[in-house]
């Protein structure tokens, strides 16, 4: 489970997905943030890591997922991937481009710095296990 999470998405966030509880995730300074569309106020954590790794295309009532990622580290994960036909989420540098993409982008979903402002059409959910 360890590999699947933290080559998906950004070393940091993978460890902290790893923590018990979603409350870690904030505690490790992350929120996870969704486009308002998005249907429910939860994702259990496995769900978050096919989502990344871009093994989950839909969310629950059937909209397309659309994950954004804030590192770079996983890109050799990403060019195994890409030989058999699976491209990589989005990479963004900052919080403030990320919350762009997810406010602009129906069914988008990331991860920001808990210190940050959301924008209107960005709201959080919570990991659950």
């Amino acid at each position: 489970m360890r590999r699947l999470i933290t080559a998906g998405f950004g070393v940091v966030l993978g460890l902290a997905l790893l923590d018990s509880g979603a409350p870690a995730v904030a505690d490790q300074g992350f929120l996870i943030v969704v486009h308002s569309d998005v249907k429910g106020g939860q994702i259990p954590r496995e769900a978050l890591s096919l989502i990344f790794l871009k093994k989950a295309p839909r969310w629950g009532d059937g909209s397309s997922v659309a994950p954004v990622d804030q590192s770079l580290r996983s890109q050799g994960f990403w060019h195994k991937q890409m030989a058999s036909g699976v491209a990589p989420p989005p990479v963004k540098s900052s919080d403030e481009e990320v919350l762009s993409y997810v406010a602009s982008t129906p069914g988008a979903i990331g991860y920001v710095s808990s210190g940050v402002s959301l924008p209107s059409g960005v709201r959080t959910i919570i990991v659950i296990d």
